[in-house]
């Protein structure tokens, strides 16, 4: 186990190895609206299942109070405080985006991300009227949040007729805001306003919001975030506690299958053709586990948890699956066998893992019966297993297992591990 100052030091160096994959560009062209379009406050759900027609009419509606509403100024994005939100035509996945803005009194207003409210823009001021919404927090939170952090820290506003900068990263569903260079938001989940069941979409278009005074944008720059500088981020975000459990040279402290993995450029490989269960020598309880993981097309690999040292880990204790769900040859699994589901027990949200052969970060946090699977930053699994009824049948003897050991388990196909962390509970 490594010392917290070793640990952080070797955050700093996967963060640093990550450079941006690509420079700022402009969100806006300073000119007109064009990359713009009207959207009201609506759900994409509900959008993307209207008809044809009536969506376009919808548009047709929004726009035209978009074009009565907005205006270009001097360099600048005008709103008069109604109307439709100015909304990108384009949709973003992990990105940072920065913008100025000047607001007014009274004045109350947000970024949606990904279509979805918003980072917080508002007065902040008593004759506001809106401090028993918390506007005394001041500007550049996460109102719309439930269970996740809400409001800033600190008071980060400028006062009325100066303009304010914001920098806005987004990694899956988590959230990092600066407000004149304060952070507001330093990593927090972002809640799915429209469904909060789901994590927020993997894409979607960067709107401005206004209502109830005028509001001016400009300098607005969009970033894209690849996965490796995301991975990084990840990896980084609250290191405090974690310690690397492989070294990235050999299998000291392993055990079980060691001959059908191999230790290649730092990276724990299942060999093709190869299986069996690898795991650790410790046991654990409850903790936190994160990694990098690449599948290979149609890879199928798994995270044991609470194993107890023999069996199959997915009746003997229990498995996260680590799969190449995308692959056509799984196209009728069960909804509990998608990749990150607790096999058996729990079904997973789809559709966040990369494209195949691009590193994913993982982390699995198992808390008394409780589990939470994140990937790329968006969890895709929150359940409580006690009493849960398992898919396994009677076979499934290690549900309510309360320690065991940590390992992969392998189903012959060439899916990597490397920085695999843990921090006990």
């Amino acid at each position: 186990m490594r010392t917290l100052a070793s640990l952080l030091a070797f955050a700093a160096a996967m963060a640093a190895q990550a450079p941006q994959d690509a420079p700022p560009t402009p969100l806006w062209n300073g000119v007109d609206l064009a990359g713009w379009h009207g959207q009201r406050h609506e759900s994409p759900y509900k959008l993307a299942a209207m008809p044809a027609e009536a969506r376009a009419k919808l548009r047709a509606d929004d726009d035209a109070t978009m074009r009565a509403h907005w205006r270009v100024e001097n360099g600048e994005l005008v709103n008069d405080g109604e109307g439709a939100y100015l909304t990108t035509d384009r949709d973003f996945g992990d990105a940072e985006f920065e913008l100025e803005y000047k607001t007014v009194a009274k004045a109350d207003s947000g970024i949606y991300l990904r279509g979805s409210p918003q980072v917080q823009i508002w007065d902040f001021t008593e004759a506001g009227g809106k401090w028993k919404l918390g506007a005394d927090k001041g500007s550049g939170g996460l109102w719309n949040n439930e269970k996740h952090e809400r409001f800033p820290p600190r008071l980060a506003d400028k006062p009325f007729g100066e303009w304010n900068r914001l920098r806005i990263r987004q990694v899956g569903a988590r959230t990092w805001v600066w407000l004149n260079g304060l952070a507001t938001v330093d990593g927090a989940i972002m809640e799915n306003y429209w469904d909060r069941k789901l994590p927020l979409p993997r894409t979607g278009p960067l709107q401005l919001q206004t209502h109830g005074g005028e509001i001016r944008f400009r300098n607005l720059t969009v970033r894209a975030i690849g996965a490796d500088e995301a991975n990084a981020l990840l990896s980084v975000r609250a290191a405090a506690g974690f310690a690397p459990i492989f070294d990235g040279k050999g299998l000291d402290g392993w055990e079980g299958a060691l001959d059908e993995y191999e230790v290649v450029e730092g990276t724990i490989r299942c060999r093709q053709g190869k299986g069996g269960n690898l795991y650790t020598l410790e046991s654990f309880g409850d903790f936190v586990v994160r990694l990098l993981f690449r599948l290979p097309p149609g890879g199928n690999n798994g995270l044991a948890i609470r194993y107890p040292g023999s069996g199959d880990p997915a009746y003997a204790g229990i498995e996260v699956q680590v799969l190449d769900d995308t692959d056509p040859k799984y196209a009728t699994i069960k909804e509990w066998q998608a990749h990150g589901s607790v096999y058996g027990l729990a079904p997973s949200v789809r559709g966040h893992l990369r494209p195949v052969g691009e590193w994913n970060f993982e982390e699995v946090t198992v808390r008394g019966s409780r589990i939470t699977v994140e990937l790329n930053g968006s969890v895709i699994v929150d359940a409580d297993l006690k009493g849960k009824k398992s898919q396994l049948g009677d076979k499934h003897v290690g549900q309510d297992r309360t320690e065991g050991r940590f390992g992969f388990c392998g189903h012959g196909d060439p899916v990597a591990f490397r920085a695999v962390q843990v921090k006990r509970l």
